[in-house]
C-alpha cells in the first residue's frame, strides 16, 4: 500500500521499495500447536523500566494487512530515541479482514523485517485488534483493584458478546481516586484464538512477545506522547489502514469508545481501478501522490462519507450517554492519512478540524535513520509501532 523504507543503522544500506516475499502456499493454514497465553492483556505502560534488560531497547511490531512495520526505541537516555525503522510490504491478500491467509509468508516477511534492522534480542511488543477485541467503558461498584479482578469475569458476561470460556480479559479503573459509590472501568476482552494465532505467528518468525497490547491503546500511547496539548475535550483518533479504520474516541485523554469501520485505502484503490481502468499498481501510485491524480480528490470526497458516518455514529453514542459536546478535533493516522485530499475531505464532511497526526513529533530520531527515510512521508503510518515501542514494561 505504501512505499516503506527499511532504515537499518550501523553501516547497513537501507532497503527501499522492497518487493514482498512470495509463497506457493496461498490459502492454506497449517495446524499449529496452542501456546501458553500471557496472563492477561495489558492496557497501559507501567512505570519506567528497561524492557529488554540492560540494553533498554523496545521493539514495536505492527503486522498490518498491507505492511509489516518495526520501530525500535532506545530508553537508556532521559528521553526515548528511535534507533531503527524497518518495513516491508505483504503480498496482496496475505491478510484479509484480519485473518492470516498465508502464515508462512507473513512469518517470513516479519522475520525479514527484524533481520533487516539487526535486532539481536528477538523480543518485541506486539498487539491485537479488530472485531475480535471488545473495548468498552462500564460502571462497577467501587472497590479495590484486587477485588475488581475477582469479579471482572462476571461483570464482563453482561457486556461481552463472546463465549467467556474462550476470552482473555483485562481492565483498568479510570477513576481510582473517585469518591462515588460507582467507578468507571475500561474493559478489554479478546478472543483467545486471536491471541493464540498472534503468538504462533511470532513464534514462527522466531520472536518472543514481551507484551501483547491492544492496537487502540498503542495508538493512544503514541498520540498522548506526541500531541500532549491536544487531549482536552472529545477527540477522535482515526487510524485509516489498508482494509479498515480504527476510531478511538478520547475524552480529556481517557479512552471512551473504540470502533472498527470496514473502510480502508483498498476501497479507494479499487474505485480508481473501476472508474479509470487502471492497474492496481497505477492506482496505488496515484493514492501515494506519485502520479497524476486529477480525479483523486473527487473520488476521495465522494467516498469519505462512509468513514464520516462511522465516526459520527460513534460520537453520537458517547454524547447520548454523557450529554456532553461532540467531537472537537480529529487526528488522522495510518496509510490513508497521506492520501492527497483525505484530511481536507474528512474535515469538510464532519465540519470538524482534522489534521494528520505525527507520532515522531516529540520523539528523537537517530540521525542515521533520518538520513535513510523520508520521515514526513512515513510518519503517519508509524503511529501503531511507535506506540508499542514507547512502552517501557
Amino acid at each position: 500500500m505504501d512505499p516503506f523504507h527499511a532504515a537499518p543503522i550501523g553501516g547497513k544500506e537501507p532497503c527501499t521499495g522492497r518487493e514482498p516475499l512470495h509463497s506457493d502456499s496461498r490459502g492454506t493454514r497449517p495446524e499449529r500447536p496452542v501456546r501458553d497465553l500471557p496472563e492477561r492483556l495489558t492496557l497501559n505502560p507501567e512505570p519506567i523500566m528497561a524492557l529488554f534488560g540492560r540494553s533498554k531497547l523496545s521493539a514495536g511490531l505492527d503486522i498490518g494487512s498491507g505492511f509489516v512495520k518495526l520501530v525500535v526505541v532506545d530508553h537508556s537516555k532521559s528521553e526515548p530515541e528511535i534507533v531503527q525503522i524497518a518495513t516491508s510490504p505483504l503480498v496482496p491478500d496475505a491478510i484479509v479482514e484480519g485473518e492470516i491467509m498465508d502464515p508462512a509468508l507473513v512469518a517470513a516477511t516479519v522475520r525479514s523485517v527484524v533481520e533487516s534492522c539487526g535486532l539481536k534480542k528477538k523480543e518485541v511488543v506486539a498487539a491485537v485488534g479488530g472485531h475480535d477485541v471488545i473495548i468498552k467503558r462500564i460502571p462497577m461498584d467501587r472497590m479495590s483493584q484486587a477485588d475488581a479482578r475477582e469479579v471482572i469475569r462476571w461483570e464482563a458476561e453482561q457486556h461481552v458478546p463472546f463465549d467467556m470460556e474462550n476470552v482473555q480479559l483485562d481492565f483498568q479503573i479510570l477513576d481510582p481516586d473517585g469518591g462515588g459509590a460507582q467507578m468507571q472501568v475500561l474493559l478489554v476482552a479478546a478472543k483467545r484464538e486471536l491471541i493464540e494465532n498472534r503468538l504462533s505467528l511470532l513464534a514462527d518468525a522466531g520472536l518472543t512477545p514481551r507484551v501483547i497490547d491492544v492496537d487502540a491503546f498503542a495508538l493512544h500511547n503514541a498520540f498522548e506522547h506526541s500531541h500532549p496539548d491536544a487531549i482536552s475535550g472529545l477527540v477522535a483518533l482515526v487510524n485509516l489502514g489498508h482494509e479498515s479504520t480504527n476510531v478511538n474516541l478520547l475524552e480529556d485523554g481517557k479512552p471512551l469508545l473504540v470502533r472498527d469501520i470496514p473502510f480502508g485505502t483498498r476501497r479507494l484503490r479499487e474505485a480508481l481501478q473501476r472508474e479509470r481502468g487502471m492497474t492496481a499498481d497505477d492506482a496505488e501510485a496515484i493514492l501515494l501522490g506519485k502520479a497524476d491524480g486529477t480525479d483523486l480528490r473527487r473520488i476521495v470526497a465522494d467516498r469519505v462519507d462512509e468513514l464520516a458516518v462511522g465516526i459520527e455514529r460513534a460520537a453520537a453514542f458517547i454524547v447520548a450517554q454523557s450529554g456532553g459536546e461532540g467531537i472537537g478535533r480529529v487526528f488522522l493516522s495510518g496509510g490513508g492519512a497521506r492520501i492527497p485530499g483525505m484530511a481536507e475531505a474528512l474535515a469538510d464532511r464532519l465540519g470538524v478540524r482534522t489534521e494528520v497526526a505525527n507520532p515522531l513529533k516529540r520523539v528523537a530520531v537517530r540521525p542515521e535513520v533520518l538520513e535513510s527515510i523520508a520521515v514526513e512521508e512515513v510518519a503517519p503510518m508509524l503511529m501503531l509501532p511507535v506506540g508499542l515501542a514507547l512502552r517501557t514494561n
